[in-house]
């Protein structure tokens, strides 16, 4: 009986609840939509004088943006700036975009053969803005779940940005504000909308969507000016008339989140092969950049021509996605985390490292 005594004792104690599964849709969802970030930031350097290319450009810009923010504010529901949330947004937001900043700078510096060009915390260095426009978003994430309206507020916000020249001179408020609303969306949504779309009618209809929005960016691609995609300037600084900038931006707003929904309706639920990259995608997305930047800062379209060309585009294609999958791998995230997933538990008080250990992984697991 005295044997018995421990194995009773430990069926008897109440046990652990088992951790949850990362949800293999949105890592999939979050996976693919790198490789469309990168892929189009490749296709920048090589696609002047080419108008199929300059129209895929605008096709993927439309949408792929939009619906990695909508993700990221779907996993920012439970934010309500509890200091272990805080911490966390520190270590996964702040630091990164603070060691990014100071490593773009530096790169361009190098390779841009610019030694002079200055450091700004205010003033993120190309793709870095996304981290500082994710740290102002989820820090608000409590108003806009408290208020009315927030969607309506949202692009209320949006289409005043448009208004005002300028703005984007300082933490690249205007794209803050202008895909703010992508944002509220992902924070209004609940599991059963994204149920919604993996329905075989609405995976169907995607298809004629896509396909349409194709055409119809190629028909265009001569004439729209890109900067309407980048949401990084006023519609004055886009010679166009001030009542333009909101209109547009409720135009853009609409096919966006269209796209998005087609995109988002084709990604695979079960695991796949590319499932665990899901969670190194703010790894391919900070890496990236400096091979996009090479092809620039050191010349190697004019150097090679025919990079411009069909065959060229396609190379280019096929290397800025195997490029981004490789940056996404397990064995880059470990080596990336010193900047990407930093501890930091010096820095923060105990009670709040523990909160923060109970948590960890939260925001990246299945939403209740």
């Amino acid at each position: 009986m005295p044997q018995e005594a421990p194995a009773t004792a430990a069926r008897e104690a109440p046990q652990a609840p088992p951790a949850k599964r990362r949800d293999a849709y949105f890592d999939n969802a979050k996976y693919l939509a790198i490789v469309l970030v990168a892929v189009a930031h490749a296709w920048e350097p090589v696609m002047e004088g080419s108008r199929a290319t300059r129209a895929a450009y605008m096709f993927v810009y439309a949408f792929h943006m939009p619906a990695f923010i909508i993700i990221s504010g779907y996993f920012s529901r439970s934010f309500q700036a509890r200091p272990d949330q805080l911490k966390r947004l520190v270590s996964g937001v702040v630091v990164p975009y603070v060691v990014f900043e100071i490593a773009y700078t530096l790169f361009k510096r190098w390779a841009d053969d610019d030694p002079d060009y200055p450091f700004s915390m205010n003033d993120p260095i190309y793709l870095t803005w996304f981290l500082i426009a994710l740290f102002v978003w989820r820090l608000s994430t409590p108003l806009w779940r408290s208020v009315k309206w927030p969607l309506a507020v949202a692009l209320g916000l949006a289409a005043l940005g448009t208004l005002t020249p300028g703005m984007g001179q300082s933490l690249d408020l205007q794209r803050i504000l202008q895909f703010l609303p992508f944002f509220v969306l992902g924070l209004s949504m609940r599991p059963e909308h994204f149920q919604m779309l993996r329905r075989r009618e609405v995976r169907l209809l995607a298809l004629p969507v896509l396909a349409g929005a194709a055409v119809a960016a190629y028909w265009v691609a001569p004439d729209v000016r890109m900067g309407w995609f980048y949401r990084s300037t006023s519609a004055v600084e886009l010679d166009a008339p001030w009542w333009a900038g909101p209109l547009v931006t409720l135009a853009l707003f609409g096919c966006a989140v269209v796209l998005a929904a087609a995109f988002l309706a084709w990604v695979p639920r079960r695991r796949t092969w590319f499932t665990v990259l899901g969670a190194g995608t703010i790894c391919g997305y900070l890496l990236h950049g400096f091979l996009v930047k090479s092809l620039d800062y050191l010349g190697v379209v004019a150097r090679y021509p025919w990079l411009a060309e069909p065959a060229g585009l396609v190379a280019v294609t096929l290397a800025a996605a195997a490029a981004v999958t490789l940056l996404c791998t397990p064995p880059v995230r470990r080596v990336l985390r010193f900047a990407t997933e930093p501890e930091l538990s010096w820095a923060f008080r105990q009670d709040v490292t523990r909160l923060s250990g109970r948590a960890a992984d939260a925001s990246s697991r299945t939403s209740r």
